[in-house]
């Protein structure tokens, strides 16, 4: 029972210390490109502040959203489905923040690095979606924690999903025809 105690605990603060590190880096991160990086941007994109602020909502985002693992621990064994619940949408928000960060992280990289694109009207469509879908699930898992994961069963609950699964989808879709269209042209 004790070595089953401490494994669970181990498990769970590994991960734990897992987000906070990248918590911290996120956080850094922001910090940088909010200091430098954004106007570099602004600058080699030819694009008016406003237009950038995207980028760092999207940022805040990442850096907001790495938390989940201190819940995960103090659910009750017993209330398998109540767990299984939770970690079902732990595990959507998690893919979605995964997702987002790596757009941030890698895919903005390009518009950084390189000269004027045409593509960065495109990466703004997909960054913001990305950074709308990931808010919505972890506005769902919130929600869920507050109702203290009442909603296993309901029918609200599925709808959401499927609404949140839909918007990325939509937002997906939007690159692709606008990716599609760009290559007409050319």
């Amino acid at each position: 029972m004790a070595k089953n105690s401490l494994e669970r605990y181990t498990h769970y603060y590994e991960r734990w210390a897992a987000n906070q590190k990248s918590r911290q880096k996120a956080l850094a991160d922001l910090h940088q490109m909010q200091a430098v990086q954004l106007d570099q941007i602004r600058e080699k994109q030819c694009q008016i502040h406003g237009q950038v602020m995207f980028i760092i909502d999207a940022w805040k985002q990442i850096v907001e959203w790495r938390w989940t693992y201190a819940y995960a621990y103090y659910l009750p064994e017993r209330e398998r489905v109540k767990r299984e619940f939770f970690e079902y949408l732990q595990g959507e928000a998690e893919s979605g923040l995964e997702r987002l960060h790596q757009c941030a992280e890698k895919e903005l990289e390009i518009y950084l690095n390189e000269g004027l694109s045409k593509e960065f009207d495109e990466f703004r469509t997909k960054l913001a979606g990305l950074t709308s879908v990931t808010k919505n699930y972890f506005e769902n898992l919130v929600q869920a924690l507050e109702n203290n994961l009442e909603d296993v069963d309901s029918k609200d609950f599925r709808l959401k999903v499927r609404e949140v699964d839909e918007e990325y989808i939509c937002s997906m879709n939007k690159i692709h025809l606008l990716k599609l269209r760009s290559f007409k042209e050319n």
